[in-house]
């Protein structure tokens, strides 16, 4: 009886694990090829020094989306001077709504933060895409380990 089980949790694992890595993979092209439409390319130079070994290359992978989010978070800050969209736009409030500099800040720190939160999603596409991947190449080491039990206790 622990052998039919043990064959059928193995070949069940041995089915589902090629499923996850290549769904895994479809996830990541998905991503990699979203990103390409975007047309988001690091400079060529002026990068922060933790980030020149992306000059001049185009973002293409969650570990770009994510330093290309690091970059305009540190531009969004230097704009406005370190103050969030939240921060501003209490201080718009406080003021009237009058103050066009505000605005103009509120604006930059409008769509600087959109464009990372989009950036930040795509990075955690990928991780998720990456622990689908290795979560299938578990699956299909613990089917075949089954199996190789099941062939023992035969």
């Amino acid at each position: 009886m622990i052998t039919l089980v043990l064959a059928a949790a193995g070949a069940l694992l041995l089915a589902a694990g090629p499923v996850m890595i290549v769904q895994g993979v479809r996830g990541r092209l998905t991503v990699s090829h979203e990103l390409a439409k975007q047309r988001i390319a690091f400079p060529p130079r002026g990068l922060p020094a933790a980030l020149t070994r992306y000059a001049g290359t185009s973002v293409r992978t969650g570990a770009q989306a994510r330093a290309y989010s690091d970059l305009i978070a540190q531009h969004v800050a230097q704009a406005t001077g370190g103050s969030t969209y939240s921060e501003i736009t209490q201080e718009c409030m406080t003021s009237g709504r009058d103050d066009e500099r505000l605005k103009q800040l509120r604006q930059t720190a409008f769509m600087g933060e959109t464009l990372r939160g989009a950036l930040l999603g795509a990075y955690q596409a990928w991780q998720v895409t990456t622990l689908v991947i290795g979560l299938g190449g578990v699956v299909v080491l613990v089917g075949a380990v089954f199996l190789a039990l099941v062939a023992h206790l035969s």
